[in-house]
């Protein structure tokens, strides 16, 4: 039964990835809230919007309206964990996109999809072991087409954003300094730990790790630095999930139970763990569009103090 409706899932999710590349675009965005206390005790609320996975062409005038009324939600905090772009002309849509947003404080990391551009491929890939969707992005990136990542990381800093691609940084965000350490896109193999481990700031009012994809070389070396918020993309909450039982799979290696929302990182951790957010994401490959029982979102974190 369960494998009929796999079965199922795959071929409705095909169809749907036929029709997005001729020019259809499915509107069903949520938004999802999370209250996180991760602030000191009696510490006035802290908002923060979560985006990931845009994957972004310059024809999707849906999404992109839907994203620019997020700024109404009049967020303290803008997180962008990456794989921004789907097309080689489409930093102007995601500028456009991120529209109002973009005066709000900000940080972003980048994944896959911001350096190379999307090809053909089979959905089934993405349900197989992950040592062979590494060997085969391996493959894909030898001549795939090398997106203008040099021109979006250069416009988001312009506006003030911070670049936290194996990067250390902190912004003043309401009145609070916030610390944060970020790596780039481990999905790639790019991200750089060395350069951002060590102990996170003690005096912060709050310490963030931020991360495109979950992998749990990234969110350990995070949680035993000290970072006691945790943010990422990637997984795009399973993208292929069943009711009653979740995500499929999470193509990293976080478990399928932390594929999307707020858990615990590590899991069974205690007061002592750090609070892990995975952004389900707002698209797909325009190849690709596999989202079965997983709607695109985006998250509103309102961060309050710890009881």
């Amino acid at each position: 039964m369960v494998v009929k409706r796999v079965a199922l899932g795959m071929a409705v999710a095909a169809a749907s990835g036929l029709a997005y590349a001729a020019g259809y675009e499915v509107r069903s965005y949520r938004l999802r809230r999370f209250d996180v206390p991760v602030l000191a005790p009696g510490s006035r609320p802290l908002r923060v919007l979560h985006l990931s996975d845009l994957h972004l062409t310059p024809r999707q005038r849906g999404k992109a309206a839907w994203v620019r009324q997020l700024a109404a939600l009049e967020p303290d905090l803008v997180v962008n964990t990456g794989d921004n772009l789907a097309h080689p002309d489409a930093v102007p849509a995601v500028l456009d996109t991120l529209g109002p947003l973009l005066s709000i404080p900000g940080v972003f990391v980048f994944g896959s999809n911001d350096y190379y551009g999307p090809r053909p491929k089979n959905p089934a890939r993405y349900l197989r072991r992950l040592d062979k969707i590494h060997n085969e992005n391996a493959r894909d990136q030898s001549d795939a087409v090398e997106l203008p990542w040099k021109e979006l990381r250069d416009e988001l800093r312009a506006v003030g954003w911070l670049d936290l691609n194996n990067a250390h940084g902190s912004l003043t965000v309401d009145g609070r300094r916030l610390a944060f350490a970020g790596v780039d896109d481990p999905h790639l193999g790019r991200d750089r730990l060395d350069d951002v481990a060590g102990p996170a700031d003690d005096e912060a009012d709050l310490t963030v790790g931020v991360t495109h994809a979950p992998y749990l070389r990234v969110l350990d070396t995070f949680r035993a630095d000290g970072y006691r918020l945790l943010l990422a993309g990637h997984t795009h909450g399973g993208q292929l999930c069943l009711p009653g039982v979740g995500a499929l799979v999470t193509n990293c290696d976080l478990d399928r139970r932390r594929a999307k929302g707020l858990s615990r990182h590590p899991a069974v951790g205690g007061a002592d763990a750090a609070w892990l957010h995975v952004s389900a994401g707002l698209g797909t490959s325009p190849y690709a569009q596999v989202r079965f029982a997983c709607p695109p979102e985006a998250t509103l974190l309102t961060l309050t103090g710890s009881r």
